[in-house]
């Protein structure tokens, strides 16, 4: 459309010039005693055309004449700013592929570039982030080459560009420079040293996915399981997980802090820390509860922590894996001595609900047992045993069949069960 509209336009031009050259009979006389010069008005106004036409590009050339040496200087300029950022790019491609020792050398000759034209009196855009970002592929090729005096020397080069107080650009360099620092530390086994950078960042970069995935590593290399677990819970939160690697971490370092109480009164306290999305993991909840009985604790708090995974293997026997239905099952067994009716109603009902369920049946003989409802206990016990998934229950039901026999004073029988619960092992 543009050249079209230009198209028209000259063609306007060129008739107006036809129109006013064709009818033009118009003289100029120019007198010069003792001459007179006549000459039309077109040939005048082309004159006056071409001269003009020749001054300015007479002026053009001899500007561009004396413009050759800064063009020069610009165009030599250009290739020294070229071949900076071209070792630049070869430092990266180098550190991408593996080749560190190459990486560390073209990041070197670009810092050595970019001094000269420096020292030249240029000024190289974008100069500070260069420096700092070959400083630390030098830094980072030294690390993964095992040369760590070198890579602290760069890597205090790198810090030493950006300063604290800076602009936003140097500061997200200088938060960078640090993380980056931390996971290098966090390569040496130095967790400590790491967290010490980490602390450094301000509380937003402090918060930031992966400041705290290399939190949660170096906390639980340093041992720092309730910093772990909420280092964890944030992540969790961010979705830097999926849902089920969430909370297998987070139930991970949950257990690892109940392993770590050494009295009831601690294990209580961590149990209360935790969150109640926590508290509801089934395995956890068994595995807190075993702890606790391990300990010592009251038989009744016990089973108040083994209730929702008991609900669940009542309610969804699917839900919860054998491995983990065998622990509550054994949880529960230890804390049968001082069963209250509530609990005691509780397993009637859910083995009548399924009666085909060895594990309840069981539950239900041994809770019969202690609360010396004989018979009862032996017909749960007899119909129980055989169906036993676990060698180790199939044994223990068989013990607590050659104890009823020996109250009964059927001594044949009692043996006959003895020897049973030996060979189930």
């Amino acid at each position: 459309m543009r050249a079209a509209l230009w198209l028209l336009a000259l063609f306007g031009v060129a008739v107006a010039a036809a129109l006013f050259a064709g009818n033009n009979q118009g003289t100029i006389t120019l007198y010069w005693p003792p001459y007179r010069i006549d000459l039309s008005l077109n040939m005048v106004v082309l004159l006056l055309v071409s001269t003009f036409v020749t001054v300015y590009a007479a002026m053009s050339a001899l500007a561009a004449l004396l413009d050759l040496p800064r063009q020069a200087l610009r165009w030599r300029v250009q290739q020294k700013e070229r071949a900076m950022h071209g070792a630049m790019l070869d430092a990266l491609t180098h550190m991408l592929a593996g080749r560190f020792i190459r990486s560390r050398k073209a990041a070197l000759t670009a810092l050595s570039k970019e001094a000269a034209l420096t020292t030249d009196g240029e000024t190289v855009p974008h100069g500070l982030h260069l420096r700092t970002m070959a400083h630390m592929v030098a830094a980072e090729s030294s690390h993964a080459l095992q040369d760590r005096a070198t890579r602290d020397t760069h890597l205090q080069q790198a810090l030493g560009q950006v300063s604290a107080g800076g602009t936003a650009h140097e500061q997200e360099l200088r938060e960078g420079v640090h993380m980056r620092a931390a996971r290098w530390l966090l390569d040496d086994r130095d967790a400590r040293a790491a967290l010490e950078r980490l602390a450094v960042l301000p509380q937003g970069a402090a918060r930031r996915t992966l400041a705290l995935r290399i939190r949660l590593k170096a906390t639980r290399l340093a041992r720092q399981t309730q910093d772990a677990l909420d280092t964890a819970r944030l992540l969790g939160k961010h979705r830097a997980f999926s849902a089920g690697a969430a909370q297998s971490i987070v139930r991970g370092l949950a257990t690892e802090l109940i392993n770590g109480a050494h009295d009831t009164a601690q294990l209580q306290q961590t149990w209360l820390h935790l969150e109640q999305s926590e508290r509801g993991m089934p395995e956890l909840a068994i595995h807190a509860a075993q702890r606790l009985a391990t300990l010592g604790g009251e038989p009744a708090q016990v089973r108040a922590w083994l209730l929702p995974a008991w609900d669940l293997m009542v309610k969804q026997p699917q839900a919860l894996p054998d491995p983990h239905a065998l622990k509550l099952v054994r949880a529960l067994e230890s804390t049968l001595d001082t069963l209250d009716a509530s609990w005691l109603a509780r397993i009637e009902s859910a083995q009548q609900a399924n009666p085909r369920d060895a594990r309840l049946q069981y539950l239900a003989g041994v809770a019969c047992l202690k609360r010396e409802l004989w018979g009862k206990a032996q017909q749960l016990l007899t119909q129980a045993t055989p169906h036993l998934p676990d060698a180790g229950l199939r044994a223990s039901a068989w013990r607590h069949l050659a104890e009823l026999a020996e109250r009964r004073n059927d001594s044949e029988a009692a043996a006959a069960a003895w020897k049973k619960a030996a060979l189930a092992h």
